[in-house]
């Protein structure tokens, strides 16, 4: 049969080889990879266009776009190919992103949060200025503990931690009776506390125990106070709260024993002394539950006549006891719970 005259014979020394119409094919139906490679970098929104693309030179631009079919990506409602089902949004989620160039994508317009939730009235903001008044003279008080802890006033720097207990409890109770609690107060009451309790209070206890003990039992002692406090404090903003039992020693109430342990000068070894200290430390993080102060109110009078007889005979003695019961309270209250579980 005749070869038709506008059929090409194809021999071993044509330039175009038996398989170029195959490989042709595979060339202009590309991949999914090299089509991702090809759109600039830093590109996230919106269709392609001609000058999206990677530069390339005169005479070689549309040799690429018919090559790598490209002409199919500037219409977004075309897959870009048939056998693997992507379009253009499965490009744009894998598109290379260049750390020289900052994507494109229009940002998010800032949303700034109120402080004080609810109205805004000013009566309202003066009461919570108020409440924020009394976290922040709890912070001022334990700075102030910090400096008359180190010029050596160590009893003042113990009364000073003292009043940061109460102004911690009265910034609370004013929140909650005013009805201006909120998150920032929440937070802002947390850094303050660790600021007063979980700093100041160690370096009031380190400084009543120089020259008794080691400098470095001491120092170990103080620190766990400090670290231990942290953990008890992030650990409380994140925990579900109990409206009976707080999970471990209250850091405020740690302080306070630490601060009036100091102020009246308990007649303890000071290797006692040490070891309570990391002892009060290590309940801060336990899981021990400890009755709350609203509980404790509660009780029936005569429980209260004890302690108030044993304060007129001998304050110290009667509040190590205080201490050490309260302590103790935990560890038989978790052993009573296992118990009726």
């Amino acid at each position: 049969m005749p070869r038709a005259p506008w059929r090409r014979r194809r021999t071993t020394d044509s330039p175009r080889p038996a398989g170029r119409r195959w490989a042709g094919r595979l060339r202009r139906s590309s991949t999914f990879a090299r089509q991702v490679l090809l759109v600039r970098v830093g590109r996230r929104d919106g269709d392609l266009h001609p000058t999206d693309l990677a530069p390339t030179e005169h005479r070689y631009a549309d040799r690429q776009r018919r090559r790598y079919g490209l002409d199919r990506l500037s219409r977004p409602t075309l897959r870009v190919d048939p056998t693997l089902g992507l379009d253009r949004a499965a490009i744009d989620a894998v598109v290379p992103v260049s750390p020289a160039m900052p994507p494109m994508a229009q940002a998010d317009e800032a949303r700034s949060i109120p402080l004080l939730p609810g109205e805004r009235t000013i009566a309202r903001r003066m009461k919570f200025g108020l409440v924020n008044a009394c976290t922040l003279a709890s912070l001022m008080l334990g700075m102030l503990a910090i400096f008359l802890a180190m010029q050596g006033e160590v009893r003042t720097a113990a009364l000073c931690l003292i009043a940061c207990v109460g102004f911690d409890g009265l910034d609370g109770a004013l929140a909650r009776r005013l009805g201006v609690a909120s998150p920032f107060g929440a937070q802002m009451d947390s850094l303050a506390d660790m600021c007063s309790f979980g700093l100041a209070a160690p370096v009031v206890v380190y400084a009543s125990l120089a020259g008794s003990v080691s400098t470095a039992a001491a120092a170990v002692a103080c620190a766990l106070v400090a670290a231990c406090a942290a953990i008890r404090l992030a650990r409380f903003n994140v925990s579900p709260k109990d409206g009976r039992f707080f999970c471990g020693v209250p850091t405020t109430m740690a302080a306070a024993v630490l601060a009036v342990t100091v102020a009246i000068g308990l007649p303890v070894p000071g290797d006692v002394l040490v070891a309570g200290v990391a002892l009060l430390a290590f309940a801060m993080v336990s899981s021990f539950p400890y009755a709350k102060l609203a509980r404790l109110v509660k009780l029936p009078p005569w429980v209260w006549l004890a302690p108030v007889i044993g304060a007129l005979v001998d304050v110290r003695l009667t509040f190590a006891l205080i201490v050490v019961g309260y302590l103790v309270s935990g560890p038989v209250l978790w052993l009573r719970q296992r118990r009726t579980v």
